[in-house]
This record gives C-alpha cells, structure tokens and sequence, in this order.
C-alpha cells in the first residue's frame, strides 16, 4: 500500500469558531404493574410529527435506550402477549423515569398505529422518551485526545432521510467511530424511524449537529485531524491514503454529493474500489465500507480481529470477477 500524503497545511490559516388523552381502559387484566390494555381507534390517524419524535421502536432500540444511563423515558408500551419481556426490561433499566403513570401500558395494533408513524416496525415495543443531551464539537474532539489508537469521525453533508443516518449510526458504533456530524440545518431529526434504523445506536454513538460544515471541517484540521471525502470519481482508493490516527471522512448526498465548501475543505477525495458498472453505493453502505477499511489497517491495529478472522476463515473462491 502507498503512503500519499499532501503539503502539510498551514495551521494559522484557521481560527477556531467556534395526550394523548387517557381513553377507557377494558376490564382485561395483567401482570403487576402493567396498565390494562388499550385499544385505540381505528380510523384514528397517526401521530403529529412531534409526537412520534418523543416514541422510539423496535426490539433493539427499546432495550438500549433503558440500557442506557443517560437516557430519560416515561412510558413502555407493549403489545399484548410480551408483558413478561417488557416487564423484564423495566426491572432491569439503568434509563432514568421520569412520570408518574403507570410504567408499562398494554396496546392492541390500533393503540400502536395512534401513537407511531404508518408502516412503524415496532416489534410489540415502543418507548416514550426524552431527548439525549447533546454533545458539541468541542466535547467529542476531548474524547479523541482521551482515547488510543485511531479516531475516526464521520461527517454526513446534507443527508435527510432519517433511516440512511440511522443505518450510518450502526456502522459507526460497529467499527467504533467518534461520532457522527452532520448540519442542524436540513437535516434529518432523531425519530424513531432513525433509531430503528440505528437499533440501538443511537444510545452509543454521539449524533452531534453543527451549524456551519466547513468551519467545523477546520477546526477538525486544528485538532489534528485528516478531511478525507468519498468521491466515486476520485483519482485514489481509501485504501492507498496514509491518513494517520485521526480522521474525517466525509460523505455527501446521494443526489449531488459533497457541496463544494466542504470538498474545498478536504485534505484529499478519495473513492471505494467499485465496479464501473456500478461504481456508487447507498450512502450509509459507502460509510459501512470506508469504517471497515480504516479498522482493517495493519499499520495502525497489526493483526485485527477482523482482519485476521478473515484470512483464517475465508475460502477460496477462485479468481474473482474483473471491475
């Protein structure tokens, strides 16, 4: 593999800049604890938007948020026949509640439609929560002096739909990145959609929103990081760049790609190994892959886990198809 590296840039040409009412509940009873079940209209249609951003779904989503310390909720609601599983989850939270209604709130599918988005895939699960503390630039840039070995930070340039950050989130907590930035303005908000599609990420990995993407991009740069920018059309692999133990990696929309105050801001454009024939990828499979290939560095991790997991039990295949 090649060492490429640009002229190191100047340091001083950049500054720091920094309800739902209650409805009648049937006589069915439960477990202790749980509220009996509601059955919610049918042709109720579903939550305002700003309600079905205080409700996440899903199995894993559920389980850590109340796994997490720093998260608030106040109600779990379950479909009927996992009471035992939801009452589990409650005993064992470390999420702090906040309320005082009951804990668990037993639903049939109508109850579910009324408070989640049409087509949620919810599991039996959903939680009422607070939003997470958000964590700035500044505080993820400490947590990078603080850790060893290589930090890597992702970077999503005008990405709005909800289920690509969320899945970008995945593979970040996966490959261990830093956080994920992306512009308040624009993008996507956390719903539960995106932490259904980060299943369980988003208790893990911070989602840090910035106001001004090329100033943030320069203060990663005074902080000692490397800007490298996925490009399909980019002269170089990922793969051949020496990008050193703190890194970048930028990724624009699908549609138009990186906008060109942000490309400017790159210390280098770099592309995946993609056949011609289909030389992009979906933006959060593009940042799955780009994670994959900075861990794997021999250079900076010797023999991974994943590396070394690989070459023991991969099998030959024969000479692979030409791009």
């Amino acid at each position: 593999m090649s060492d490429i590296r640009p002229p190191r840039r100047d340091q001083t040409k950049f500054r720091q800049r920094r309800s739902e009412g209650s409805r009648p509940a049937t006589a069915k009873s439960g477990p202790p604890g749980v509220r009996p079940r509601e059955a919610g209209p049918p042709s109720k249609p579903g939550p305002k938007p700003s309600d079905a951003a205080r409700w996440i779904y899903g199995r894993h989503a559920v389980t850590a948020a109340l796994a997490n310390p720093e998260r608030r909720w106040r109600r779990l609601a379950v479909l009927a026949g996992q009471e035992e599983k939801a009452a589990a989850l409650v005993a064992g939270a470390r999420a702090v509640r906040h309320g005082r209604d009951e804990a668990l709130r037993l639903l049939d599918h109508n109850g579910f439609a009324a408070i989640l988005p049409g087509g949620a895939v919810h599991q039996g699960l959903a939680l009422e929560i607070e939003p997470l503390a958000e964590l700035g630039l500044e505080d993820v840039v400490r947590q990078a002096g603080a850790v060893g070995g290589r930090s890597i930070i992702i970077v999503l340039d005008r990405l709005s739909d909800p289920q690509n950050v969320g899945a970008v989130l995945r593979s970040a907590a996966a490959f261990g990145a830093l956080a994920v930035v992306l512009p308040g303005h624009g993008a996507s908000p956390i719903t539960g959609a995106l932490a259904k599609a980060a299943s369980g990420a988003l208790e893990r990995v911070p989602l840090v929103r910035v106001v001004n993407l090329a100033r943030t991009l320069a203060r990663l740069k005074e902080a000692g990081f490397w800007i490298c920018g996925l490009d399909e059309t980019a002269p170089q692999p990922l793969a051949g760049l020496d990008l050193g133990e703190r890194i970048a990696i930028v990724l624009g929309s699908e549609g138009s790609g990186i906008r060109r105050l942000a490309r400017e801001h790159c210390d280098y454009l770099a592309r995946l190994p993609t056949c011609a024939a289909q030389p992009s990828l979906n933006v959060s499979n593009a940042a799955a892959v780009a994670l994959y290939e900075l861990v794997r560095d021999p250079r900076i991790f010797g023999s991974s886990d994943l590396t070394s997991s690989r070459r023991r039990h991969a099998p030959s295949r024969g000479t692979p198809p030409r791009c």
